[in-house]
């Protein structure tokens, strides 16, 4: 028999933000500017793409403001897929959520960690699996005490990282020469006509902005969630593209465009050129700590679905035990750490663990990304007389825009992806014999 403990509304706007902007602000944002700019051909054009970053995650929030306030659920994407199509894909969500999407980027995000760390102090031969291994289980373990000390520890992660950032963007804007228009204007690159251009700027831009949408994971411990979820998911955007703006310009005035698309760290060659070599070792440990606080808020998102998913199902009902006075699903967290782990496992054989996971989970991805975003039109049309304490602006073009975005990148995920993308598709439909094992077992039930 499942527990009667079920999640409440312990979380603060606050907190809610904090996880959200933590989950975003991670590693990305340290590498994918001299990508990006790479495609850009003036300075105004990179700029105009982290804006159209900002926007589409803002159309993307928008959307998710609806669901979350109308059906606030610690499920997530799974509940409203469940609502809106029925039990086999949300089945199949809830097991690529487990197996694929939220265990691969715990996994790859534990890669970077490794790599990071084993730059500062090497531990072998296996160091960077070592290292992605031990954080997963500290991180887990933190979690598994309780939701306080999981969101503590959040808040204190992402506000250090904040701060840091703030310390890169005031560096390069108020401590650095500005590059001239002729010096930025030589040597950027660009091999490709606007139209790809575009495309392939914005494969990395929205990689750097993804994340926000786990707001709905927390959907059901968020105090006042029906009226409280859209201003979480409005100010998560909103800071997140104010700190990208920022980064991105402090970027141009230090290096200017042409350096920036030459760099192959761009934020580590902006800290040297103002502090020096100790300006590189900085960004070095910032990027530790917002790849840690990425990690933290992926595991208590994550392991929200999984205790969704034991709930409805028998077979998996370990996974709906909600432990009351921890406030946090304990069982869920486990397994969830243990596939992250045997992922690590898996990616330490392969030349970069962390592009396999990037392969891994994209696809899957965008695939159920889309069908949440085509939910919205379903739960319309089902629930037509259903209380909205938000509705989705300009409907039904907002959303068509975010289904839009949507199957372009389901495109190119399955476009740019190697080997990795098969891998995640196989787990995907390895879900089926679970699925259908659940259903013979109703049937036996029934009888």
């Amino acid at each position: 028999m499942l527990s009667a403990s079920r999640p409440r509304e312990t979380l603060s706007i606050t907190d809610a933000v904090a996880i959200i902007v933590g989950m975003v602000v991670g590693v990305g944002i340290f590498k994918t500017p001299s990508i990006v700019a790479v495609s850009a051909d003036s300075e105004l054009m990179l700029m105009l793409f982290w804006v159209l970053g900002g926007l589409a995650s803002l159309i993307g929030a928008l959307c998710y403001a609806e669901l979350t306030s109308t059906y606030p659920h610690a499920g997530g994407d799974y509940h409203y897929l469940n609502r809106a199509f029925g039990v086999v894909p949300s089945f199949l969500y809830a097991w690529a959520r487990m197996a694929v999407i939220q265990t691969g980027s715990i996994a790859m995000v534990a890669f970077l960690i490794g790599d990071y760390a084993s730059a500062i102090f090497r531990i072998g031969a296996y160091s960077t699996s070592l290292y992605a291994g031990t954080t997963i289980l500290i991180l887990t373990a933190v979690n598994i005490a309780g939701i306080r000390q999981g969101k503590w520890t959040q808040k204190t992660l992402i506000s250090v990282t904040m701060a840091g950032l703030f310390v890169v963007a005031a560096a390069g804007i108020f401590l650095t020469e500005p590059q001239t228009a002729a010096a930025a204007a030589v040597g950027t690159g660009r091999i490709v006509p606007g139209g790809v251009a575009l495309g392939t700027a914005m494969i990395f831009v929205l990689l750097t902005y993804g994340g926000w949408n786990e707001a709905a994971f927390l959907s059901a411990e968020v105090k006042s969630t029906r009226r409280n979820m859209v201003k979480v998911l409005l100010l998560s955007i909103g800071m997140i593209t104010i700190i990208y703006l920022l980064i991105n310009l402090a970027l141009l005035k230090s290096l200017g465009l042409a350096d920036m698309a030459a760099s192959e760290a761009v934020m580590a060659d902006m800290m040297r050129r103002v502090f020096g070599q100790n300006g590189a070792r900085f960004i070095s440990v910032l990027i530790l700590i917002a790849a840690i606080s990425t990690m933290n808020a992926a595991i208590i998102t994550g392991a929200r679905t999984g205790y969704a998913l034991g709930r409805d199902y028998t077979i998996l009902n370990f996974l709906g035990r909600w432990q009351g006075h921890r406030h946090t699903p304990v069982n869920a967290l486990l397994l969830q750490g243990g596939v992250a782990l045997l992922l690590v496992i898996l990616g330490t054989g392969t030349r970069d663990g962390f592009v396999m996971m990037v392969e891994y989970t994209a696809p899957v991805f965008w695939l159920f990304f889309l069908m949440v975003g085509i939910s919205i039109f379903v739960l319309r049309l089902k629930n037509a007389g259903e209380h909205r304490p938000f509705a989705v602006p300009l409907y039904p073009l907002t959303p068509m825009v975010f289904c839009m975005i949507c199957l372009f990148m389901l495109y190119s995920s399955l476009a740019y992806t190697g080997s990795g993308a098969f891998f995640g598709v196989g787990v995907l439909l390895a879900g089926i014999p679970l699925m259908l094992l659940q259903k013979s077992r109703n049937a036996r039930l029934a009888k």
